[in-house]
């Protein structure tokens, strides 16, 4: 079966921290998921169709934190946007 494009947006670019004690803000996450789209070539879908499939895919005691290429390109846009 072919994962979704959410699935491999959650395998390529978080992971679960349950150690964490912190999780990312709504901003955060789907500012997240639009830098993977920009990083993969990926179309965005519309954001209540990432808030709908993430409420599928991630539980409420999941902990994510952000990793690879997509995490760098939402730290240096976030930057950006303060300059």
């Amino acid at each position: 079966m072919a994962q979704s494009q959410f699935d491999q947006f959650l395998t390529e670019a978080t992971y679960r921290d349950p150690e964490s004690g912190s999780i990312l803000s709504r901003d955060a996450f789907y500012g997240l998921y639009t830098s993977w789209c920009n990083v993969s070539q990926e179309t965005p879908q519309a954001e209540h169709v990432f808030w709908e499939a993430m409420a599928q895919l991630v539980g409420p005691g999941d902990e994510l934190r952000m990793k690879g290429p997509a995490a760098a390109d939402y730290i240096l846009a976030s930057y950006q946007a303060v300059i």
